[in-house]
């Protein structure tokens, strides 16, 4: 074939190949297939009993805080503490000049003395009146004698005793200048130091000088304050639960401790309902043996608000958020690929790793428990069962759902 007839059959030539082409490309091409379903991990939510709790914030308070006063006047001699220690009932914590009260002691003695021997003459008087007025043959002493000698006796014995009182309390201010810790716990720093006139007394606080404050550290007070409905609340339970004249266990939290590792128990709710708060005052006592809660220290309490119940716990990374709402998805059992489907629920407190479901969720439910994120609207998924593992031990006071205080 000529050159100028092959250019006549160039079009068809073209064609044929681009055919060929568009066969074998089409021939090449894998057919399209529907997405593999994603999997994912599937368990029942953990069944544990629980008490619901009610938290409060609080401060802690001194079951004995005693303000020492001089309680007579005169020079300051010595203090015998060191400024925050610790101290126990009956140390000896500040020392008055002793001198003048040791006059007046050896003063008010000497007094005693002489009313005594006054007594003891006008004693022996009487007795020898009484002799001689017995015997009816003497006319040596008169009625009127014997009535001035018992007179002069029963005044010496009033001397005696007035001058005894004198003696007691001359002792009672020279022991008085001694002051002793009354009580076992922390004292504050010293508010006079040595050489300067305090003043004492029977003037009250408005006018004796304050030396120092001890507030005692073990046990300890911790004192908050709840609502009227919670106090109605707390009072039908005690009366369900038949725990009118039981202590009532509460837990504690400061604020650098993980969960509520601190028990006490409740020891005492106030009579009446403070009429502008609307609030009640209620307290409990702890231990406080190493000194870790001080008084004016803020703390978290837990007081069990509900009998203990069974309640349902997930993991965290189960629970989805939809706006302002949570929710978990949940499988049917022995259907699978499926949809998994959403249920909404409410949460309670995290403990042991887990969340508490406090509405929403039963423990029959199959919950995606990992691989949230593989899930999309609509796609089936593949659940894979996960035996649930056992919740840890927890720590007193944890374990627990927490309720909201109203």
């Amino acid at each position: 074939m000529t050159f100028p007839a092959l250019r006549r059959f160039a079009p068809v030539f073209v064609l044929a190949g681009l055919g060929l082409g568009l066969a074998a490309c089409s021939e090449q091409k894998p057919q399209g297939s529907a997405p593999q379903a994603a999997p994912v991990t599937v368990a029942k939510p953990q069944v544990k009993q629980i008490t619901d709790y009610d938290e409060y914030v609080g401060r802690f308070t001194a079951v004995d805080l005693v303000n020492v006063y001089a309680r007579v006047s005169g020079y300051l001699d010595s203090i015998n503490f060191t400024d925050g220690q610790l101290v126990k009932k009956g140390d000896l914590l500040f020392s008055i000049d002793q001198r003048p009260f040791k006059v007046a002691l050896d003063q008010a003695k000497a007094n005693l003395q002489k009313a005594q021997a006054d007594v003891d003459f006008a004693a022996s008087d009487l007795q020898r009146a009484q002799t001689l007025i017995e015997d009816r043959t003497s006319t040596a002493i008169s009625k009127q004698t014997f009535d001035q000698r018992l007179q002069t006796e029963r005044s010496a014995r009033a001397t005696a005793t007035a001058a005894q009182a004198a003696v007691d309390a001359a002792q009672l201010d020279l022991d008085f200048t001694q002051l002793h810790s009354p009580v076992t716990g922390r004292i504050g720093d010293r508010k006079v130091s040595v050489g300067n006139l305090v003043t004492g007394g029977t003037g009250g606080t408005n006018t004796n000088t304050l030396l120092a404050t001890i507030v005692s550290m073990d046990p300890i007070y911790f004192e908050f304050t709840y609502d009227e409905a919670s106090y109605l609340r707390y009072q039908r339970l005690a009366k369900e639960m038949g725990a009118d004249n039981k202590p009532i266990t509460v837990y504690l939290a400061l604020i650098d401790d993980k969960g509520f590792p601190h028990q006490g128990t409740l020891n005492f709710v106030d009579n009446r309902i403070s009429e502008t708060t609307g609030t009640i005052r209620g307290r409990a006592v702890f231990a406080n043996p190493d000194g870790t809660f001080t008084p004016g220290m803020f703390g978290r309490v837990r007081v069990p608000a509900a009998e203990p119940h069974d309640a349902v716990l997930v993991p965290d990374v189960a629970i989805g958020t939809e706006q302002t709402r949570k929710f978990v998805y949940v499988m049917q059992p022995g259907s699978e690929p499926q949809v998994p489907q959403i249920k909404y629920v409410t949460l309670g407190r995290q403990e042991d790793g887990l969340r508490v479901i406090t509405s929403g969720l039963n423990k029959d439910d199959l919950v995606v428990v990992n691989g949230l994120v593989r899930i999309r609207p609509g796609a089936k998924v593949i659940g894979k069962p996960e035996e649930p593992k056992p919740a840890a031990t927890a720590p007193a006071g944890e374990g627990t759902a927490a309720k909201p205080a109203n």
